[in-house]
């Protein structure tokens, strides 16, 4: 399973150009039930937030006023990536999902992650110990392929979760005349999760 976290690696090379997955977060953000006020993600003011898969390029970059932030993910990506997040004032640490034993967080947030870990279950358990509210957008519905391991569907989400997620079919471009790697097309599952 270890070539999972090598396929993920090579995709993202030398992270330098990351536009393509930044400008799909605004979209996964309204999604998860977050606001975005001019470029940055509001509804996590104040509050300690997990990114769970979070990659070179989290979500947490574009949140403004975290009391902190942090990510965790398999991957060792450019020292680069590390130094921009510190700035930031968000941890890193180079781990799986399946890892995380942490507590005391607000909030986790997974999103496009969980068709590519060994054991996406195990994951939404650690998420669910690790904060009170969980804030998740997956792909759903597409069958195991290189580097996507997992098949998930709104069924199985819901009963890891232990509530019903919403769902819809996305068809939306993220970068003019490029509906290849530039857009969100496919069924999603969505939404944000109080579970405490």
């Amino acid at each position: 399973m270890e070539n999972i976290y090598e396929f993920e690696e090579n995709w993202w090379g030398n992270c330098a150009n990351t536009f393509g997955e930044d400008s799909k977060h605004y979209v996964y953000a309204t999604y998860m039930g977050l606001g975005i006020d001019w470029q940055y993600f509001t509804g996590a003011q104040g509050k300690r937030v997990l990114d769970i898969g979070g990659g070179p390029t989290s979500m947490l970059l574009k949140t403004s006023q975290l009391t902190s932030g942090k990510v965790v993910d398999p991957i060792r990506y450019p020292q680069w990536t590390k130094d921009r997040y510190a700035l930031a004032g968000i941890e890193v640490e180079v781990k799986t999902g399946e890892e995380v034993d942490e507590t005391g967080f607000d909030e986790v947030w997974i999103y496009n992650c969980l068709q590519h870990v060994i054991d996406p279950q195990l994951i939404i358990e650690n998420a669910k110990r690790a904060a009170p509210v969980l804030r998740i957008f997956e792909w759903i519905n597409i069958p195991p392929h290189e580097g996507h391991p997992h098949e998930l569907t709104k069924a199985t989400l819901d009963q890891w979760i232990g509530q019903q997620g919403q769902w819809g079919r996305l068809n939306v471009s993220t970068i003019p005349n490029n509906n290849v790697n530039g857009g969100l097309f496919g069924e999603a599952y969505f939404g944000c999760f109080k579970h405490r």
